[in-house]
């Protein structure tokens, strides 16, 4: 699904206008990446939490020439889904 296909979506279940649905969109979106840049977490009760995890730096290697190669340690933004929305994505098997 494309961006442009889920503010469609959102702007039919919603009943607001494509224009209003993508700055909802924009505005969620930018309000996420600021919270989790300042390490707080984003829980949305049902549906999952948002969050930021450490990765520790490590060894890797370069799979064509062999060598290896010191990754950094870094954060990465993480998504554990809520009861709610596995229960949802389970039943619509």
């Amino acid at each position: 699904m494309t961006k442009g296909e889920l503010v469609e979506q959102i702007a039919a279940e919603s009943g607001l206008s494509k224009k209003d649905a993508e700055a909802a969109l924009v505005a969620f979106t930018k309000v996420v990446s600021d919270n989790l840049s300042k390490g707080e977490e984003i829980l949305l009760v049902g549906f999952g939490a948002f969050s930021v995890r450490q990765r520790n730096a490590r060894i890797g290697h370069n799979p064509k020439t062999g060598v290896k190669v010191s990754i950094p340690a870094s954060k990465v933004p993480a998504f554990r889904p809520g009861k709610l929305l596995r229960d949802a994505v389970n039943e619509a098997k």
